[in-house]
């Protein structure tokens, strides 16, 4: 399956950490927290692997090599996006439009996750359009919150009123089928918006929802995390850690 990572942030929240390099490089225990992700990936068998990237995209492209190299049955590449600094990940996704002919995950650049969570979201019952999902006892204003109906996903965004919402969505979503097609469409519809600029592509997703069968799957018995402050990247530092750990600990039996 084809990968696409939305890297093409700086994460100007992590400042200054991230001053001369995208948020997708941090160090997180040992390697770049896009390292991190590709490992997911590659151990589920992903055949090509596209980052969308702006912000020292130079930098990426090096990290890249390597990777291609740590992983060669699996193809790299980036994808450039020149309004990454004046644009939400609406237009990375846009930009990336050609990209969705076939089967494909899309994921945010700032998660981590292992393995067993990607083969959570490929395990679910086959739809058009999946939308990986967690729950806890609370919610934020920084949360992509969503409204279910059974599994199917009705509304999603960060402003749905605390007492309608249901679980969040963690980044990460399948297309299959007609799946990519309906997106590819529906992305190119939304850029022709005024506000296009100003939009996060899960916006897209909560259009096609009213009309479309998104079903959702539960993350809930995996681990992982999201790096949009310092305080998370010590907790992504620590989680990668604890893994190690316990596969070292593995394989030592």
């Amino acid at each position: 399956m084809k990968i696409i990572i939305l890297a093409a942030g700086q994460g100007r929240r992590l400042l200054p950490l991230t001053e001369n390099a995208p948020k997708a490089l941090l160090d997180i225990h040992g390697q770049s927290l896009l390292a991190v992700q590709v490992q997911a990936f590659c151990a589920c068998g992903a055949s090509e692997i596209v980052v969308l990237t702006g912000f020292r995209a130079a930098t990426i492209d090096v990290e890249l090599k390597e990777l291609a190299k740590r992983y060669p049955e699996t193809s790299f590449r980036s994808l450039y996006n020149p309004f990454y600094a004046v644009a939400d990940n609406l237009a990375s996704c846009w930009m990336a439009r050609f990209e969705m002919e076939d089967d494909f995950i899309l994921v945010n650049g700032d998660n981590l996750f292992r393995h067993e969570l990607v083969e959570t979201l490929l395990a679910a019952p086959a739809a058009p359009i999946t939308v990986a999902i967690d729950r806890k006892k609370a919610y934020d204003a920084d949360d992509m919150k969503v409204m279910l109906d059974g599994q199917r996903l009705t509304e999603i965004g960060k402003r749905l009123p605390l007492d309608t919402v249901d679980a969040e969505s963690i980044g990460m979503i399948a297309f299959r089928g007609e799946g990519p097609g309906m997106f590819r469409r529906a992305l190119e519809q939304a850029m022709l918006e005024p506000d296009a600029l100003r939009r996060w592509y899960l916006s897209v997703i909560g259009a096609l929802a009213r009309d479309v069968n998104v079903q959702t799957a539960s993350i809930e018995a995996h681990e992982w995390c999201e790096v949009d402050v310092p305080l998370d990247l010590q907790h992504a530092r620590n989680m990668v850690a604890r893994w190690g750990e316990a596969e070292n600990g593995a394989n030592s039996q």
